[in-house]
């Protein structure tokens, strides 16, 4: 069984905690895009655990994790975050841990990069992470990215290294910053290269002989189907591709086809970075929602607008992902709230329409909501038929209006704070 989990919003919807519960019966957990910008919390019986590079799956200790050749990684975030992780009491080895040879390094100096541009645009900012993902891509489709498969010529390493930074000198000065040293830089690579060598692999290979022998393999992606490079709010997007479409390719196995395909969305919106967010709340009502929901990013622990539930975007996600079934989360946060507003379409120019607009048309765009009943405190619950009828009615609601089945409903954080749908 091949299975993407991926995000049907801007990122955020919860698709560690959902990986966390599914990898149990996968045997491979392969991300397959972006970098360190993720941020997936995981809370388990041995406590909480925020993810930026490794996959959710390597909380389990019987699945193998693979780095995809999609991704970008910043190998010195890799040994602090498999450090930290050690320090945690979670084993993480080349045996549960595998790089593919073909994903590219981020270098300090994309982090660099970024920042600078990022203070630059200022108030036209795109919302960066600053962790330098999007001049890494650039620098991959250029075709001057630095491989991990380098890491094992040192000359070749250094003559590369030294290219690209000349090029990179040409730039970097223009924003009041000294030129990068071309040895700093190779002896930053060398450093933490010698740590993240036993760990790359041809990932391809290991995956085609798990294929071979009928194992069960999960595609984990990273943020969601709005901050797509290509179908996303572009420019304020990733700098990759966030779609189920994409996990074969970005793992290392173009010739897979994917079985199953799982969205994640959470049981209102929120959004991280910068960009249009139609039904973004302000003030108190803004204040309480990210109160009681804990709204921070989890990579960079930035406050995350938050907003009503979004069915034209959560349906355009859904198609945009292949969604064959839908997990939904933190329901439980809305039960606070007498009234839940909930975005049933949009109004631009005086027209109201369904549709998820791009361009021009989405930052135009207003939306239209209709309010539920709320439920209360539904933590405890474990059967849809515990669920009060006021909660029943707003999953199915949301269920029919994405035209999705919902499968899985997230009731809180831990491994055991769901409900099953039959």
């Amino acid at each position: 069984m091949l299975t993407a989990v991926v995000g049907i919003n801007w990122g955020d919807e919860g698709k560690g905690r959902m990986v966390d519960l599914f990898a149990a019966d996968y045997d491979i957990v392969c991300r397959y895009q972006g970098g360190n910008n993720a941020g997936h919390t995981v809370v388990n019986d041995n406590g909480k655990f925020v993810l930026n590079l490794l996959p959710s799956g390597i909380l389990h200790s019987n699945t193998v994790n693979i780095l995809g050749n999609g991704m970008v990684v910043d190998i010195e975030h890799f040994y602090n975050e498999v450090n930290h992780l050690t320090d945690q009491g979670i084993h993480v080895g080349p045996d549960n841990l595998k790089v593919s040879d073909k994903a590219i390094i981020c270098l300090p100096f994309h982090k660099l990069l970024d920042v600078m541009e990022e203070s630059r645009l200022a108030d036209k900012k795109y919302g960066s992470t600053g962790r330098g993902i999007g001049p890494v891509y650039a620098d991959k489709y250029i075709k001057k990215g630095i491989r991990m498969e380098d890491l094992f010529s040192p000359a070749l390493l250094k003559e590369k290294i030294c290219g690209v930074v000349d090029w990179k000198n040409l730039t970097i000065p223009g924003y009041g910053h000294e030129k990068v040293d071309p040895e700093e830089m190779y002896e930053w690579a060398m450093k933490y290269g010698e740590f993240i060598k036993p760990y790359i692999t041809d990932v391809t290979l290991y995956l085609r002989d798990a294929m071979e022998q009928n194992k069960n393999i999960m595609f984990e992606a990273q943020l969601g189907a709005l901050r797509d490079i290509d179908f996303g709010i572009y420019p304020y997007t990733s700098s990759s591709c966030t779609l189920a479409s994409y996990a074969p390719i970005g793992s290392g196995i173009p010739f897979a086809h994917i079985d199953k395909t799982i969205g994640i969305m959470k049981a209102y919106s929120t959004c991280v970075g910068e960009g249009p967010f139609v039904v973004e709340m302000s003030g108190k009502e803004a204040d309480d929602l990210r109160t009681f929901g804990f709204e921070y990013g989890a990579a960079t622990g930035r406050p995350r607008r938050v907003g009503a539930f979004d069915i034209p975007a959560s349906r355009y996600g859904v198609k945009m992902q292949g969604a064959d079934e839908v997990a939904l989360t933190k329901i439980d946060v809305l039960s606070y709230m007498d009234k839940i507003p909930v975005c049933v379409a949009y109004e631009i120019d005086g027209e109201i329409t369904k549709e998820f607009p791009s361009g021009e048309r989405l930052l135009k765009a207003r939306p239209v909501y209709e309010y539920m009943d709320g439920f209360g405190d539904i933590t405890k619950c474990r059967h849809f038929d515990e669920l009060p009828e006021t909660a029943k009615k707003y999953v199915r609601f949301i269920e029919k209006e994405v035209n999705c089945k919902i499968s899985y409903i997230s009731v809180g954080p831990g491994r055991d704070e769901y409900i099953k749908v039959d």
